[in-house]
């Protein structure tokens, strides 16, 4: 469900941060709508403004996402984080919270979106940079469909008025993953296919 302070938010701003980023969105009518149920988004993940990028492409739902937990005791930018929908992540722990909000989270309903790579690859291609299990991990304790979204710009570093292309693929049921639980590897397996479907969709795009 979007804030109110998401949708005043996206009203005044979508159109200046387009233009500001020059954002193109490919595809964004795959987002499921809300009757349709949460999804988690995966993405490939090379700048700060990734989640930016994403808001900009997704306007159905409004996907919460993991941010360092020093952002939050900023003045003003933290409040601001939170209304966004963003939510902690203290890294030093190793992120076990975070993956409890999100499971959380998605069985109330709420859609969230997450990296995959688990961090920053600025200036990589990323097919060839590692993924973590995270994403698998939360997508079988919670069965929910998977929006695969490739972010695109000139070899993979963001800067201002640099071109960003946004593709939005299709939902893919959890199902389609056919997981077994308690079977070794199944979360590394499945992530990969998840990230493997990001870089696919990046294939072509200039």
């Amino acid at each position: 469900m979007k804030s109110v302070f998401y949708r005043i938010f996206h009203f005044l701003f979508y159109w200046p941060f387009r233009l500001v980023f020059r954002t193109r969105v490919r595809g964004s009518g795959n987002e499921p709508r809300r009757k349709d149920g949460p999804y988690l988004v995966c993405a490939n993940h090379q700048s700060v403004v990734d989640p930016i990028l994403i808001a900009l492409a997704t306007h159905r739902q409004q996907p919460h996402f993991m941010a360092k937990e020093e952002l939050f005791r900023v003045p003003v930018l933290g409040r601001v984080v939170r209304w966004l929908g963003a939510y902690p992540v203290a890294r030093q722990k190793g992120g076990v919270g975070a993956v409890k909000n999100t499971i959380a989270l998605l069985s109330r309903g709420v859609s969230v979106g997450m990296f995959p790579q688990g961090h920053r690859y600025p200036g990589q291609d990323p097919a060839g940079t590692p993924v973590k299990q995270g994403a698998a991990l939360i997508a079988a304790h919670t069965g929910v469909q998977i929006l695969p979204v490739h972010i695109k710009m000139k070899d993979y570093r963001w800067k201002f008025f640099r071109r960003a292309t946004v593709v939005v693929g299709k939902p893919i049921p959890f199902a389609d993953f056919h997981y077994e639980p308690g079977k070794s590897g199944e979360y590394e397996r499945i992530t990969r296919m998840i990230f493997e479907e990001i870089c696919r969709l990046g294939e072509g795009v200039k």
